[in-house]
């Protein structure tokens, strides 16, 4: 029996769901695709801000892109109060649980957006109680609140 389950979202579209109780540290999906350079992501058309991007950084030279319909691990929404966290090793990115997850939670982990001119294009739907209203990664969000407070 597989761990997650796919189930509509209340974030976003589809999501991945506990189909079980999960422990804090349990690797739980390998997130796959195609390792493509860090050029072809910043040149290729297909990774416009305007559409949906399945991209993950690898290091300086490499990408995953993760827009195929076998890498499952895709549906995976952001979340500001996430309980997953991903690593690399050396060109696998994994998701882990960061927290122990009850069966039927929706599986989530901060996208890790970086805050620039273009953070109000990413809004985030995740509904948690810290949440800031963009997809931005937790180190950066404080730049958010204070870019907020400006503005009234």
């Amino acid at each position: 029996m597989k761990i997650y389950k796919i189930k509509k979202s209340k974030i976003d579209k589809n999501g991945l769901y506990a189909n079980c109780n999960i422990k804090k540290g349990t690797k739980i999906i390998e997130y796959k695709g195609k390792i493509i350079s860090v050029k072809q992501s910043e040149t290729n058309p297909k990774f416009d801000n305007g559409k949906a991007i399945y991209l993950f950084n690898i290091n300086k030279k490499f990408d995953l892109d993760g827009d195929y319909s076998f890498n499952t691990a895709r549906l995976i929404n952001h979340s500001c109060d996430p309980n997953c966290e991903v690593f690399g090793t050396g060109l696998k990115v994994w998701v882990y649980a960061m927290k122990n997850i009850n069966k039927g939670d929706e599986l989530s982990y901060d996208y890790g957006f970086s805050f620039d001119e273009d953070f109000r294009q990413f809004p985030c739907k995740c509904g948690s109680k810290n949440c800031i209203g963009y997809i931005v990664r937790e180190g950066s969000r404080w730049r958010v609140k204070k870019n907020k407070n400006k503005k009234k």
